[in-house]
Parts: C-alpha cells; sequence; structure tokens
C-alpha cells in the first residue's frame, strides 16, 4: 500500500504538477501551449528527476532550468521572461503545498488518534488536490492581472526576481525542514518545535507577497509606457509644426512665384524675339532651379502629408533604401494633419529601422501607395525586413491603431516570405466635420 502511495505521491502528482507549470508557464510568455508539448515536458522532467535522484530544491531549481530552456529554445522568448516567469511558476506551485501541509499539519491531531493511516491518507490525496487547485486559481490570477505586455525590460529584472527568489528559498526551507521526509511528531499528532499557524500565516503572506510584485511591477511598467507615448507624440507634434511651417513657407514661395511669371516670360519671350537665345536658355535655367524650391520631391495632393513623406523617404534613401511612393490624398480632408502625421510618421519610422537591419547586399525597399474610394481612403505600406525577428505591437504600432480607431477605420498586417505589409483603411468624415478637423 505505501509503495502505490508513493508511486502516486512522486509520479502521478509530479507529473500534473510539470504539466500544469508548463501550460501556465507558456501563458505567462503569451504563447500557445500545445498539450502535446506538456504531456513531453512532463515525461522528461519526471525522466530526468528520476534518473538524478534528485529530491526538494535541487528537484524545483531543475524543473525551473526546464521551463527557462523550453520558453527559450521551443518558444524563442527573450532570457530574461523565462526567467522571470519559470521562477513564478514554480514557486507558485511550492507555496500552494506549502499551504495545504500547514493546513494538514492544523487538522492532523483532532483525528490523529482515530485511525493514523487512513485519515494520513485521505490527508494525502486531498492535500494535493488542494495545492493544485489554489495553484490554478493562483496562475489565472496572475496571468490576468498580473503579467506585462512584451519582453520584460532587463534594467528592472532584479527588482522582481530578486525578491521572488527570497520568497521561493524561505518556502522551499520551510517545505524541506519541517514538512520534510523526516518530521518528528508527538503522541498526539503534534509537529515538535514548529507551530502550524505560524507556517500557515508565513505562506499565505508569500503568496501575497508575490502577487503585489508582480502587481506593482506591472503598473511600473505601464506608467513607464505611457510616459514614452506622450514624450513620442510631443515629438510628433514638434515635427508636425515644422512641417506646417516649411508647407506655408513653400505656399508662399509658390504664390510669388506665380505674381512673377508673366514677368518672366515677358523677359524669356523678348530674348528669343531679339533672337539672344543663349541668355534665354541662361535665364530658363534660373527659373528652374527657383521652380526647385518650391516643389515638393513627393506629390500626394495634400501639402502636410507631401512634406512629411519627403522628409522620411529623403531618410531612406540617405540609407540606400530603394523608395516608390503613389499615395494620392484629397485636400482639404476630414482626417486632421496630425494625425496623417501619426500614422505615416510612426508607419515610415517602422519601415527604415526594419530596413537597417537587412544585410547588406540584400534588397531594401519602402513601397507606399494608396488612394481615395467613395467614403475610404486605403493606404498601404510595404518594406523588406530580415523575416528573422518576431513581429510585436510597440509604441509606434499602438499610436497608429489609436489614430485608425478614430475614424472608425482599420490595420493589418502580414508578413509574406521577407516582405512585412501595413494595410491601412480610414472613412473619410462628411464636409462638415472635415472643416472642424482642419480648424484643430
Amino acid at each position: 500500500m505505501i509503495e502505490y502511495l508513493d508511486f502516486f505521491n512522486v509520479y502521478i502528482m509530479g507529473s500534473i504538477e510539470m504539466f500544469m507549470g508548463f501550460c501556465f508557464f507558456t501563458g505567462f510568455l503569451q504563447k500557445k501551449g500545445k498539450t502535446i508539448y506538456g504531456i513531453l515536458f512532463a515525461a522528461f522532467g519526471m525522466s530526468v528527476l528520476t534518473i538524478l535522484d534528485l529530491q526538494g530544491i535541487l528537484a524545483f531549481l531543475v524543473f525551473i532550468i526546464l521551463l527557462m530552456a523550453t520558453g527559450k529554445l521551443l518558444y524563442r522568448a527573450d532570457f530574461v521572461s523565462a526567467a522571470l516567469y519559470a521562477v513564478v511558476t514554480v514557486e507558485i506551485m511550492n507555496l500552494c503545498f506549502g499551504l495545504t501541509n500547514s493546513l494538514s499539519y492544523m487538522l492532523v491531531p483532532i483525528v490523529f488518534v482515530k485511525n493514523p493511516k487512513i485519515f494520513g491518507f485521505i490527508f494525502m490525496v486531498a492535500g494535493n488536490t488542494l495545492a493544485l487547485v489554489l495553484a490554478l486559481l493562483c496562475y489565472r490570477g496572475i496571468e490576468k492581472s498580473c503579467t506585462c505586455d512584451g519582453i520584460v525590460d532587463r534594467k528592472y529584472m532584479f527588482v522582481i526576481l530578486m525578491p521572488a527568489l527570497l520568497i521561493f528559498l524561505a518556502s522551499e526551507y520551510i517545505n524541506e525542514n519541517i514538512y520534510g521526509n523526516t518530521m518528528t511528531g508527538e503522541k498526539d499528532g503534534m509537529m515538535f518545535g514548529a507551530n502550524p499557524y505560524q507556517m500557515l500565516l508565513m505562506q499565505v503572506l508569500g503568496i501575497a507577497s508575490l502577487f503585489c510584485i508582480l502587481f506593482s511591477y506591472k503598473k511600473l511598467t505601464e506608467s513607464f509606457k505611457r510616459n514614452k507615448e506622450a514624450e513620442l507624440l510631443e515629438v510628433q507634434a514638434y515635427s508636425l509644426h515644422q512641417y506646417v511651417e516649411e508647407a506655408k513657407l513653400r505656399y508662399e514661395k509658390t504664390k510669388s512665384f506665380r505674381h512673377d511669371i508673366k514677368n518672366h516670360i515677358t523677359v524669356v519671350k523678348e530674348l528669343l524675339q531679339n533672337k539672344n537665345t543663349e541668355a534665354a536658355l541662361q535665364y530658363v535655367e534660373g527659373m528652374e532651379n527657383l521652380t526647385a524650391d518650391i516643389s515638393f520631391p513627393v506629390s500626394t495632393n495634400h501639402p502636410i502629408v507631401d512634406i512629411l513623406l519627403g522628409n522620411k523617404l529623403g531618410i531612406a534613401e540617405e540609407n540606400q533604401i530603394e523608395v516608390q511612393c503613389s499615395l494620392a490624398v484629397p485636400y482639404p480632408c476630414g482626417i486632421s494633419d496630425i494625425d496623417f502625421c501619426i500614422i505615416l510618421g510612426n508607419a515610415l519610422d517602422n519601415a527604415v529601422s526594419a530596413c537597417s537591419r537587412i544585410s547588406d547586399g540584400k534588397q531594401k525597399y519602402i513601397h507606399v501607395s494608396g488612394k481615395v474610394q467613395g467614403d475610404f481612403l486605403l493606404m498601404e505600406i510595404e518594406n523588406s525586413y530580415s523575416g528573422r525577428r518576431e513581429i510585436r505591437s510597440g509604441t509606434g504600432l499602438a499610436n497608429i491603431r489609436a489614430a485608425v480607431e478614430k475614424y472608425q477605420g482599420a490595420m493589418e498586417i502580414r508578413t509574406e516570405d521577407n516582405k512585412f505589409v501595413l494595410s491601412i483603411l480610414l472613412i473619410i468624415p462628411r464636409q462638415s466635420e472635415s472643416t472642424s478637423q482642419q480648424a484643430g
């Protein structure tokens, strides 16, 4: 009977613990873990522990290392996130089993004298089941309220990892030295030299402290993210102001040129009539230089967008990136200038950044296209990229999405081989709304 209990307690429950830990570890990493992978992980983990005959803290350390290796190699997670969530996964399991151990030893004296064998069996099965249920609830709580979007910042890793490790070591010390295989008990079933109520309180405080650490870190990360987004918007607003000022300057030059164009034509006409061809050609060349100052390198029919695209695509060309633009935008337009700046500015910044990571000798390009169809403005920014990096929704894409949603639009991201495509659909407001948008 004892052999069967040991088999159940060590192998069956151990496999369930590893499988559950694997499932929620992948959930913390925001990955989709397949059931078959979890089964294989549990089988492999139990085989390693059995072969090496590891118990206690060494077994938990091997569990952490296996989770980290799985996250890094199988799901390509960054090392920092894999290490943090592996420790949290194992620590939650450890704390929940310690908590049920405390509850069990609080109840042992009540029933110990009646039938120790039967109640010992019941306590073991019920305690393991309760520990798994508590771990499940804790995992769910952390997954929903305490996990951070994106990659854990290396700079702040030790802010949460070191306290988490301290709680883990303290709980493991309690489990191994108080509830270990060689626990000493009195005749009435009470533990010798230990107070289960104190142990229970320490385990509960350990779980609560871990939740507080993770929740506080999440709020801190969100605060940093909002500050970064605010700084980015300030930079974009400044850039938009510069684009508007440049557009006004070109507009004034254009008005001046139009005002003087009759005089220029008259001068050229008289030079040709006097058969002074060389002077006429020199005068026309001077006019070409003048028109170059007032013309836009990109023509979309929208002066602000022209300046923006000319600036961004000019930077791309300086970095040996092939550029093409076939975008047509109505002007005036119900879409505000600053929203155009946010959408196209972020999209082109991301495209230039992606192209810069491509090895020399490979094709680098950015193609911008779009047109109006009815009440819809369709835009597409296509660029080459290495294909090795996972696409994550960073601040730039988040700002684009927020601007698109203001116009009840939609945004789609596609990757094909070494090509990245950002498609954007905007609903153009009616003319009455257009005027208010431009005034704003």
